[in-house]
């Protein structure tokens, strides 16, 4: 059965629902009921499927696919060909314009024929144009709208999951894994393919299969486990999407039976590069390696007294004669250091141990780096890796999993926060050197550039716990296939893929998703200071709760004042790892944004805001509006009950009246603490517990 369940929760995005407009219904009917497809291959065979499926819900038709014109009106899906009989129609700029994975969808007209055209280089640019072809209908477009060329800007869009063999997701929260159940691969991969399905449909093009924090069983996938690797391979080859592996440093000696596993010993090279060829061998398209090393207890070079370049690329030249990456996260961090004193900082630890390693990279290591240089927090300034980095290839890693934004449980529509991201100036090359254009890869005329998200997915019924936090993985693969899209525009793709074309869902739902990440902001951590959350699970909150708080508490909050000193002039002197004129705006008092000042900044309670509120009664009144603002989200989401099925809505009015609740919880922690800890009274004179 196709797909794996009809549950309209769990078809997310890719729910094919009749037309609603007879007329346009009838337009498309007539190009679609009879399909061209010239060409065969695993992934063609997915085209097909999907458009079989897809015509049958949209119009209730079987559709006819052959492989030449049966009828004067079709659609055709073919490779650019200059032998083709729609080769007069392509522009010459069409065909230069067109990347590798970029598609070309047109219609077209003339005195004995009608067609929609969908054309590109590559299966996967005809796959992605395929999947286009029926978003537009979905949404309702009329046909004339479709003339369209799009190519991915960032070349590496990769999934990571942090998925166990037994079945567990470090940092899951919407149930257990889809890929293993007890140290082995589920019995039904349907479900797989329909996860495939989603991450194809938005561009995505790599995954990684296990966690970063890679256990002894997981060690085993590249060893006498590589059976389970070659049936998911099987799965996501045919959406055009590369596996990818974690691996533990030490395998060498967990598997390989050294003594060592010193990147510059003979043996281990010997042993890395057999074990490499083990792997292609099996499975031809294998992407590479992740790797986490040195960091939270996992192994890495400088246990022998080598440098992350000496075990990158000593794993590297291995991968390289078959084509494969090794992608190196920069989450390395001691965590264990004295935070009493005024230089040691922990966001500083990214930029101090990979700048010196700038350049000595081979080409086919690429270093992950974290949107900000703490942990996936609410709000925190971008790396300074990003406007660092010269002469090295570079993945930025987003969380789409909410470990410190809800859990999946609260409503939060990351893409706003992503998008800040990827449109921040580094000024690496002088001014517009974004982000996003640095992990294209274009300013560095490398291919092995990109971006990775930590996945939000498991094995509820609808995939993320919360029928909303869906909306994270669609915008996550949006933004990397084109991060000009405005958080607006990606979530009324979204909602109307998702939920139909009604104005008054789309008006209320894309209100709400969007000032979701603010709303949760206000009622959680202020000014950019983070982690108040409880430690270990980080759930609910608790101010002093850092874990590594051991040696006095991470935002140093006194009777007197709150936030981190990282200047230049008297503390930390993180700011200086930007480049000028961002460290003149992180620098002085009077130019660092309100949003990031407690990141920053140490200032007395009462210091004025540029909108001349205390500290203070700012998060005395940002943690109340918080509570005001969730109920604000119940109203609206109460206005849709006539619109939206009953399962999905009752699922998401549970999660908001819970949100409701943790938001007073937080509102009432945050405050008090706060009250107590300065005896300042709130001006407007709420009731502070």
């Amino acid at each position: 059965m196709f797909p794996y369940s009809n549950d309209v929760d769990y078809q997310c995005w890719l729910n094919y629902q009749r037309l609603e407009t007879p007329s346009l219904s009838d337009q498309y009917k007539e190009y679609l009921k009879n399909i061209v497809i010239n060409i065969d291959g695993y992934i063609i065979d997915s085209i097909k499927n999907e458009l079989y499926y897809s015509i049958k819900k949209f119009f209730n038709i079987e559709a006819i696919i052959t492989n030449k014109p049966i009828k004067r009106t079709f659609t055709i899906i073919s490779k650019l060909d200059g032998g083709s009989f729609f080769s007069n129609t392509i522009k010459e700029e069409e065909y230069t314009s067109l990347s590798e994975e970029g598609f070309l969808i047109k219609k077209v007209e003339n005195s004995t024929k009608k067609f929609i055209l969908i054309t590109a280089k590559s299966d996967e640019g005809l796959l992605y144009g395929t999947y286009k072809l029926i978003q537009n209908i979905q949404m309702e477009k009329p046909l004339d709208q479709l003339n369209l060329l799009e190519k991915p800007y960032i070349p590496l869009r990769i999934i990571n999951h942090w998925d166990n063999l037994d079945g567990s997701i470090e940092r899951g929260y919407a149930g257990k894994s889809i890929f293993y159940r007890n140290n082995e691969l589920v019995d039904n991969l349907d479900r797989i393919r329909d996860y495939a399905r989603l991450l194809s449909s938005i561009g995505l093009n790599g995954i990684v299969l296990n966690n970063v924090n890679v256990k002894s069983e997981e060690t085993k996938l590249i060893a006498e486990r590589i059976n389970i690797v070659e049936k998911l391979y099987d799965v996501f080859k045919r959406y055009g999407i590369k596996i990818y592996l974690s691996v533990n440093f030490a395998s060498p000696m967990i598997i390989g039976g050294l003594k060592t596993a010193d990147p510059l010993d003979k043996e281990v090279r010997k042993w890395w590069k057999e074990r490499v060829d083990f792997i292609y061998n099996r499975i031809p398209d294998f992407g590479g390696f992740l790797v986490k090393a040195d960091s939270e207890g996992q192994p890495g070079p400088f246990t022998y007294n080598r440098t992350h370049v000496d075990g990158a690329n000593m794993l590297a030249e291995a991968l390289a004669p078959h084509g494969g990456l090794l992608i190196w996260r920069a989450f390395v961090y001691n965590c264990y250091q004295d935070w009493r004193d005024n230089e040691t900082d922990r966001a500083k630890a990214a930029y101090d141990t990979f700048m010196p390693l700038d350049g000595k990279f081979l080409d086919n290591v690429i270093i992950q780096i974290k949107n900000g240089p703490m942990d996936f927090q609410v709000r925190e300034p971008v790396n300074p890796l990003f406007g660092g980095l010269q002469k090295t290839n570079q993945i930025l890693e987003f969380q789409i999993t909410q470990e410190y934004t809800g859990q999946q449980k609260h409503l939060c529509y990351l893409v706003p926060q992503w998008k800040e991201v990827l449109d921040f100036d580094t000024f690496l090359f002088g001014e517009g050197t974004s982000v996003a254009k640095i992990v294209s890869g274009s300013i560095f005329n490398s291919p092995n550039f990109g971006i990775a998200g930590i996945s939000n997915i498991g094995d509820e019924i609808n995939w993320t716990g919360h029928t909303l936090a869906q909306a994270n993985l669609y915008g996550f693969g949006r933004l990397a296939w084109d991060p000009s899209l405005s958080g607006k525009k990606i979530i009324e793709e979204w909602i109307k893929c998702t939920f139909g074309n009604n104005e008054t869902v789309l008006n209320n739902l894309s209100e709400m998703m969007l000032k979701s990440w603010n709303i949760y902001e206000k009622y959680t951590a202020p000014l950019g200071v983070g982690w108040m959350v409880n430690p270990g699970h980080h759930y609910g909150p608790n101010v002093d709760g850092y874990e590594y708080s051991r040696w006095g508490t991470y935002h140093k909050a006194d009777h007197y004042g709150i936030g981190v000193d990282r200047t230049l002039k008297s503390g930390t002197g993180y700011t200086a790892q930007y480049r000028q004129q961002n460290f003149e705006k992180y620098e002085h008092l009077d130019s660092c944004p309100d949003e990031l000042l407690l990141f920053f900044h140490h200032v007395s309670y009462i210091y004025k805001l540029s909108n001349n509120k205390t500290v203070l009664q700012h998060i005395y009144d940002t943690h109340f509006e918080g509570v005001e603002d969730v109920q604000w989200l119940i109203d609206k989401w109460q206005g849709l009950e006539r619109y939206i099925d009953s399962k999905r809505y009752s699922s998401v009015y549970q999660r908001l009246l819970e949100q409701r609740e943790s938001a007073k919880e937080w509102r009432d922690v945050i405050n008090s603490y706060f009250y107590r800890k300065t005896m300042i009274y709130d001006e407007k004179r709420r009731k502070i517990y």
